[in-house]
């Protein structure tokens, strides 16, 4: 079985998007609809990856990601902090609750399976290290 990643969306057109833009990779996509899901499933499934849409109903995604990251089994685990809202220094805020990457909506479907073989390239080679 392929990677498990885990997508936090509210919005089923953008979730779909994402899964789309996916669908042609071996990952095991979970999916969870607000903060608290998100949490609950992430400690159950304990994915390779999460995408994380920072609007989220219930706690915000970069309150989740804060939460995740006191975890000792998620301080490393790769998140891509997602958002449509995007203002200056948004990023910088993302990067600072723990997010490892930026990207606004809408999500380029060429750009988000690139970026995601990337990071777990990346998270699998400072495993090994």
């Amino acid at each position: 079985m392929g990677k498990k990643i885990l997508i936090v969306e509210d919005n089923p057109q953008n979730m779909r998007l994402v899964e789309m833009a996916l669908s042609a990779e071996s990952y095991f996509l979970l999916e969870a609809t607000n903060g608290e899901e998100a949490l609950e499933i992430a400690k159950k499934e304990r994915p390779d990856l999460i995408i994380m849409d920072v609007q989220l109903p219930k706690m915000s995604g970069l309150e989740v990601t804060r939460k995740l990251r006191e975890i000792p089994d998620f301080s490393r685990t790769p998140i891509i902090a997602i958002t449509a809202y995007a203002m200056k220094g948004d990023e910088e805020i993302a990067l600072d609750a723990g997010c490892n990457a930026y990207l606004t909506k809408p999500i380029r479907a060429r750009d988000l399976p690139d970026l995601i073989a990337k990071m777990l390239l990346q998270w699998q080679e400072e495993d090994k290290g």
